[in-house]
């Protein structure tokens, strides 16, 4: 059955994009237009109650029975698991996917996001926190260079941990990086760009990207709303 993708193109939309093209699950798009202010849709809630995107529901879910799914590394997780790709059986390098999917999702997502909110979008710019987070970019990009010159993919094999980490390089120059300072970094980046499942899932509703970026979308996804209970 056909899984519903509640989805908008940013680094965490292309994730579970890339993954659904990846394992060539029939999906069915929902555009959710974070910038209109979709997220906040009372219907929506019940699907991801953190006001974000992106959420699945699967209509075929275990034991047969629907299941909503929000937070994109749960989501990766739960397809792997459908699919039995993606993810070793082996406990241990089970964990070592887990753990490097953990290291996106509680530092290169959170920490490049705010790398790009004071670099782009703050109403003034603010030295310090520019600083700040530029270099803690660099130094996040430092650990997965290492890493990489150690494996030809982040935990070993192509895995949902490299799926998790490469949308958040792709605006490495709105991060103030330089893939040439990352040599092993370029090169897996590189490789993961030229699959063509990662091609497709980067493509979806890119067309959105290019609108014009006004006071209203900056209000729904840096204002007032986000604090409303």
């Amino acid at each position: 059955m056909t899984i519903d993708l509640y989805y908008w193109p940013t680094p965490n939309g292309w994730k579970v994009s890339i993954m659904l093209e990846e394992t060539e699950t029939p999906y069915n798009l929902i555009p959710v237009n974070i910038t209109a202010g979709d997220q906040f849709q009372p219907e929506y809630l019940k699907i991801s109650p953190n006001n974000k995107m992106p959420a699945i529901v699967d209509p075929n879910g275990p034991n047969g029975n629907p299941i909503s799914i929000f937070e994109s590394g749960a989501i990766l997780l739960y397809l792997a698991e459908k699919t039995s790709r993606f993810i070793p059986h082996n406990p241990s390098d089970r964990y070592t996917v887990i753990q490097w999917l953990m290291f996106q999702m509680g530092g290169v997502g959170p920490m490049l996001g705010q790398t790009h909110h004071f670099r782009q979008y703050a109403p003034e710019k603010i030295p310090y926190a520019i600083e700040r987070y530029t270099n803690e970019a660099s130094r996040l990009y430092g650990v997965l260079n290492r890493q990489l010159s150690q494996v030809e993919y982040v935990a070993g094999d192509y895995s949902i941990a490299d799926m998790a980490i490469y949308p958040w390089i792709v605006p490495y120059e709105k991060q103030g990086q330089n893939l040439s300072d990352f040599p092993h970094l370029k090169r897996w980046f590189e490789t993961i760009s030229q699959r063509p499942a990662v091609t497709r899932g980067l493509a979806v509703l890119s067309e959105s990207r290019t609108k014009k970026f006004d006071e209203k979308a900056r209000e729904n996804l840096f204002g007032a709303r986000q604090f409303q209970q």
